[in-house]
C-alpha cells in the first residue's frame, strides 16, 4: 500500500492519494459504491467524492471502511488513520480562505503538491512568476473597487504561492508565455521593465524552464491558456487546470490529459528555446 509516498506532500496530495486507495481497495473487494455508502451512513454519490478526494475524510468512515474491505492489519489501519489527520490539516493559503473561491482553492492545494507545472499564458506572466507591482496591477484590472487591504492580501497570497521554488523539493515550472505579454502594460511601463526583468532572473533559475511563442506562430494548437500538474506519487493522475470567467475545470481523464501533453509538446517544439528566450528578453527590456 504505498501510503507513505504521500505523508511528506500538502494536504490536497494526500486527500488524492487516500481516495485513490480506498478506491482501489473497494474495486478489489467487489463491493458497489452504494454498499460502502451504506455501511459509512451516507450514499454512493458520498463514496464518489471521497475517492476521488473532493471532501475531507473522518477517521471513523475511513476505519469502517477498511474493515468492509477487509483490511484488518492494525499498522495498516493505523497509516491510513494517519494520512487522514494528515490531508485534514489545513494548507498555509487557510487563511486566504474569504478571498478565494473553493475552486481556486483546490488548485493552489494541488500546486503546492505537484513535482512539475507546466503553463501556457497568453495575457499575463505566469503567477508564479509575478513581480509584486505587476500582481497587484493584475488583481485591480477591471475591478477598481477592492479595497486596500483586500488588494494587499491578494497579493500577499500570489507572493506566498511563489515560495514554492524556495521549498527543498521545489517542483520544476517549464513556461510558454506569448510574446504579447512582453508588450502589454500591465500597471505602466516601469512595471513591465521590472516584470521583464524578473522573468531574465528566473531563466538562471534551476527549477524553471521559460521559452516565448513569437508573434507569428499563433497559438501553435491550443485555445486558450492551461496549465498541467504531474505529481511525484504513482497514484495521482495528472491533472489539466483550465479557468474560466465563472471558476475552472479540473481534467484528469487519460484521454483529456493526453490532447493538452500533445499541444504541450507542440508549443516546445515552436517556441524559442530557452537561450532564444533570454535574447528575446533582452530586446524587450531594451525596448521598454
Amino acid at each position: 500500500m504505498a501510503l507513505d509516498s504521500a505523508t511528506g506532500s500538502g494536504p490536497t496530495a494526500r486527500r488524492l492519494v487516500l481516495g485513490s486507495q480506498l478506491r482501489r481497495l473497494r474495486e478489489a473487494s467487489g463491493i458497489s459504491r452504494e454498499d460502502a455508502g451504506y455501511s459509512i451512513r451516507g450514499s454512493g454519490s458520498k463514496i464518489s467524492r471521497l475517492e476521488l478526494g473532493r471532501v475531507g475524510f473522518k477517521e471513523r468512515d475511513v476505519a469502517d471502511l477498511l474493515n468492509l474491505y477487509g483490511v484488518t492489519d492494525e499498522s495498516e489501519h493505523e497509516s491510513f488513520l494517519d494520512l487522514v489527520r494528515r490531508s485534514n490539516e489545513p494548507g498555509w493559503w487557510h487563511r486566504f480562505n474569504d478571498l478565494m473561491p473553493s475552486w481556486f482553492q483546490d488548485y493552489v492545494g494541488l500546486e503546492e503538491s505537484a513535482a512539475r507545472i507546466q503553463t501556457y499564458e497568453i495575457q499575463f506572466v505566469p503567477g508564479l512568476l509575478q513581480t509584486e507591482k505587476y500582481a497587484r496591477a493584475v488583481a485591480i484590472q477591471g475591478r477598481p473597487e477592492f479595497p486596500a487591504d483586500e488588494l494587499d492580501r491578494r497579493v500577499r497570497l500570489r507572493m506566498q504561492r511563489q515560495k514554492l521554488f524556495t521549498q527543498p523539493k521545489a517542483p520544476r515550472l517549464w513556461a510558454v508565455i506569448d510574446e504579447s505579454v512582453l508588450h502589454r502594460p500591465i500597471g505602466g511601463r516601469e512595471v513591465l521593465r521590472e516584470q521583464i526583468q524578473f522573468l531574465l532572473d528566473a531563466t538562471a533559475m534551476s527549477a524553471v524552464t521559460l521559452q516565448i511563442l513569437p508573434f507569428e506562430l499563433g497559438r501553435s494548437g491550443a485555445e486558450g491558456a492551461f496549465t498541467i500538474l504531474r505529481f511525484a506519487e504513482p497514484e495521482l493522475p495528472d491533472i489539466v487546470y483550465l479557468e474560466h470567467l465563472c471558476g475552472a475545470l479540473y481534467l484528469d481523464r487519460p484521454d483529456e490529459v493526453e490532447v493538452y501533453s500533445k499541444v504541450s509538446h507542440r508549443l516546445a517544439v515552436d517556441a524559442e528555446t530557452p537561450e532564444e528566450t533570454r535574447k528575446t528578453l533582452l530586446q524587450a527590456l531594451k525596448h521598454s
